[in-house]
């Protein structure tokens, strides 16, 4: 079943012991729990509000994923401000953070080459670029990569294989470093981080834009706070070029 649903729909159309509703019964605790605060305050609030949507394709693959990403992008605006699509993957035996992170990146890379709708002008192909973002349906789109092979980092941590799709849009006026409120909000976020996860924040988290920020290196990130990799200059591409940044390892 690969239709988009709110949070409502999901307990009228799954039984409580599927497992659609196991992985999205622990991705509802751990973003309404009140002792243990989700660091992502933009993603609690738009949770709470019913603005985030969710897909279980079965299998998770860029063929069953692109239809729900297009359809879930073309109604995108009227779900509200803090929207995002949650998609799961069925639950199997857990594997390394490097097998699902060759998986992510797999399926990103399969996504732009199904992807017919041309990639907005000002958004680079390279991924080692400012301003490089993921497009598909000519949307540009900040996404996240959870899996169940993360221990130290929690807040990436999921029962199954998961990936959420934050179009652009939505970050704006909400990561303008220049405004106070802005500021008060991320400030907020990396002090959840510091006290959720049992590592350190990663340092490459930064603001799109930004010269020395690379939108990639934030996508998945493991449980060391190394650099980390991608084996794509572009996607879409017929082979792996992974991209070198000068005087860091990407």
């Amino acid at each position: 079943m690969n239709e988009i649903v709110n949070k409502t729909e999901i307990a009228e159309k799954y039984q409580p012991s599927t497992w659609q509703r196991v992985v999205f019964s622990e991705f509802e605790s751990t973003l309404t729990s009140r002792s243990r605060q989700f660091p992502c305050i933009f993603g609690v609030t738009g949770f709470k509000k019913g603005q985030l949507r969710f897909a279980f394709p079965d299998p998770l693959t860029p063929e069953t994923l692109a239809p729900v990403l297009r359809d879930y992008l073309k109604d995108a605006r009227s779900f509200g401000r803090m929207t995002s699509l949650v998609v799961f993957a069925r639950p199997g035996p857990v594997q390394s953070i490097e097998d699902y992170r060759t998986r992510f990146w797999d399926v990103l890379d399969g996504l732009e080459a199904l992807d017919q709708s041309p990639r907005p002008e000002d958004i680079p192909e390279n991924l080692d670029e400012a301003r490089w973002e993921f497009c598909f349906a000519g949307e540009p789109i900040f996404v996240v990569c959870n899996t169940p092979a993360h221990v130290l980092r929690q807040s990436r941590r999921s029962t199954s294989f998961m990936i959420t799709f934050q179009p652009r849009w939505v970050f704006e006026g909400i990561t303008d470093t220049k405004e106070p409120a802005a500021l008060r909000s991320l400030d907020m976020v990396r002090d959840r981080l510091e006290e959720f996860d049992a590592i350190a924040p990663t340092p490459v988290l930064g603001n799109y834009g930004d010269p020395d920020n690379r939108e990639f290196e934030q996508y998945f990130i493991d449980d060391t706070n190394e650099a980390p990799a991608c084996p794509f200059a572009k996607l879409g591409q017929t082979t792996a070029q992974p991209p070198v940044r000068k005087g860091k390892v990407a």
